[in-house]
């Protein structure tokens, strides 16, 4: 051995694992030319290629599989596409995919010159009698829709006279015979099926929106928000309608660009951020847009994709407490004075919109003779301290000489609900003062008065009075919303969070006592659990049969004495398989059970 031959060994060692890097560096699973283009021959041949396709999943093609768009092609294992038998016409467009373990992808073939399929079948009989002929029934020949398929008399050709939609129908059962001359069956009828082979021609729809989800701030990261799912209408057996969803924008992109993720097989969008990340109080907005796209073809760039807007609302949960805006509020009464002599301002961190932000006054010491009632303002949260004694109307005349006498009378009354004496100007009360009219703004009600002297001419002077209404427990609290879905394969058994509202103040509203009405449901079938004052979360202690459910929930609110109510929650049980969601079959379900267990007891009751 020469005394160099080691060192031109090591080069061309390292020669050879560098191209083998930058060979695996370059590689990029997926075919290598995904677009072609030929012109329409005359006819395509039996097992002549038509080109050849090259598909690399860089990991050695290890179980590599081609599957065409037409039933008369097929590709090779060394990547050549041939026809099956004879052919003329294929269409415009043809499709291979491409998938291993590894990775998959689409080629498309695009046919110049091209024609829409007017396809052909030949029907073959070796023993058929001379001067016999072939006859073609079913639906789609003489049958609605007719006239779609025809058959060659003489031959047994069986050809379509216009373009198929398997959306529309996806198979034809028809019927073929032989038959003398005079028209009489000879032979038959034979069954034939022809299956319409699906293309890719509809978009993923989603169909169900809006699309709204609630979180509570502060959830653990991984909890389930809302489910988005879509519709495809191309054939579910095929890649056509295998859907996969992602998430393309989400706006705010604050405190993160990525605070939720989204399932892409299910459509789950779930929370991927700390609880100190969702907190209400911090965030620029407590209202998340999400665009999500469906795509089908299992989310291969060639597939078609459709898009929908999630939104997602982070609720408030009561962790801030009210805090006074100073320590020390004065005010001046007049003597006889009565109403609102002053507004004590608070400030809370929480969600005006919620129970957690309102607060509750109470005097707690100086008032012993009961002079003063706080009660809070509705749209402000002020706390209106008011003076307690009866509402007389009093009027004066300067011309003291002249001995006058002043007569009352009511000149605004919006709902009529005063009266006063004409001689004293006593205010008294006609009708029920309900605080929840629309003639009552932030609990005053505004009422115009005239006296009028009995001078000559007459004098007339104007007063005003404002009556603050106390709130009395009149309203019954409702719950939202009133429907929900699960999966009936469900690992996560929570249901719904169910909110409730009051249209009384307090203390006549939350904290709210949510109960599952238990004189008609099973106790072991749901569960209701407190989340806050105004919320509760409805969870299934086991999975159930695919349904709709009526779940009776009660709702009780702190008014003393309390007003209860009882609303049905429509719970749809449904099939989530494949990632698609059907619920359209359940409340069916249902009546069928019901029907099926009715003609039971009533065949009983007959023996």
């Amino acid at each position: 051995m020469q005394p160099g031959t080691p060192l031109v060994l090591c080069v061309l060692l390292s020669q050879v694992l560098l191209l083998t890097s930058a060979e695996d560096l370059d590689c990029a699973p997926g075919f290598q030319q995904k677009l072609f283009h030929i012109n329409q021959p005359i006819e395509f041949i039996k097992d002549q290629s038509v080109l050849n396709l090259t598909f690399s999943d860089c990991k050695g093609n290890e179980k590599l599989r081609y599957e065409v768009s037409s039933p008369y092609f097929k590709v090779n294992s060394d990547g050549g596409l041939v026809a099956l038998r004879n052919i003329t016409a294929v269409g415009r467009t043809l499709f291979v995919h491409a998938r291993t373990p590894h990775a998959e992808d689409m080629a498309e073939l695009v046919i110049v010159g091209g024609k829409d399929i007017q396809g052909s079948l030949q029907v073959v009989d070796s023993d058929r009698p001379e001067g016999s002929k072939f006859r073609l029934t079913g639906k789609g020949v003489d049958q609605e829709p007719k006239g779609i398929f025809r058959i060659n008399e003489n031959t047994g050709s069986v050809s379509v006279t216009r373009t198929l939609d398997r959306e529309a129908i996806a198979t034809y059962q028809l019927f073929v015979e032989t038959t003398d001359a005079n028209g009489r069956t000879l032979e038959g009828p034979v069954p034939l099926e022809v299956i319409v082979i699906d293309q890719n021609d509809n978009r993923p729809i989603f169909r169900e929106g809006p699309y709204v989800g609630h979180v509570m701030e502060g959830s653990p990261t991984g909890t389930t928000v809302m489910r988005m799912t879509a519709f495809d209408a191309d054939d579910p057996a095929t890649d056509n309608a295998l859907l996969r969803y992602h998430i393309r924008q989400q706006t705010p992109d604050k405190p993160s660009p990525n605070m939720f993720y989204i399932d892409p097989e299910k459509g789950d969008i779930v929370t991927v951020v700390s609880p100190a990340l969702l907190d209400r109080e911090t965030l620029e907005n407590p209202k998340y847009e999400l665009i999500i796209e469906a795509q089908d073809m299992a989310g291969l760039d060639v597939g078609l994709t459709g898009t929908a807007t999630a939104t997602i609302v982070i609720d408030d949960k009561n962790d801030h407490s009210p805090k006074f805006t100073k320590k020390e509020f004065q005010a001046t009464v007049e003597e006889g004075a009565v109403g609102v002599i002053v507004n004590l301002t608070v400030e809370d961190k929480d969600d005006p919109a919620t129970g957690a932000w309102r607060a509750a006054y109470t005097i707690i010491n100086g008032n012993p003779g009961q002079s003063f009632e706080i009660h809070t303002n509705p749209q402000t949260n002020e706390g209106m301290l008011s003076v307690v004694k009866l509402l007389t109307v009093n009027a004066t005349d300067p011309d003291s000489l002249q001995h006058q006498t002043i007569r009352y009378s009511v000149y605004k009354d919006p709902a009529g609900w005063l009266n006063i004496n004409p001689i004293n100007g006593t205010v008294d009360t006609t009708a029920v003062l309900d605080r929840e009219s629309p003639f009552v703004h932030n609990s005053v009600y505004t009422a115009l008065f005239l006296a009028v002297d009995s001078g000559n001419p007459p004098a007339t002077g104007t007063g005003t009075l404002l009556v603050t209404l106390e709130d009395v427990n009149d309203n019954a609290p409702v719950i939202h919303p009133t429907v929900a879905e699960v999966c009936d394969d469900a690992k996560n058994l929570s249901v719904v969070i169910l909110g409730a509202s009051d249209k009384d103040l307090h203390p006549n509203t939350d904290p709210f006592k949510f109960e599952i009405h238990k004189q008609t449901v099973p106790d072991k079938v749901w569960k209701i659990s407190k989340i806050n004052n105004t919320h509760a979360l409805v969870s299934l202690l086991q999975n159930l049969n695919k349904a709709n459910y009526n779940l009776p929930v009660m709702v009780t609110d702190s008014g003393k004495p309390p007003m209860t109510s009882v609303t049905d929650l429509r719970v749809q049980v449904c099939s989530c398989k494949n990632s698609k969601v059907d619920c359209n079959a359940a409340g069916h379900l249902r009546a069928s059970l019901a029907a099926a267990l009715l003609t039971t007891l009533f065949t009983l009751a007959c023996l």
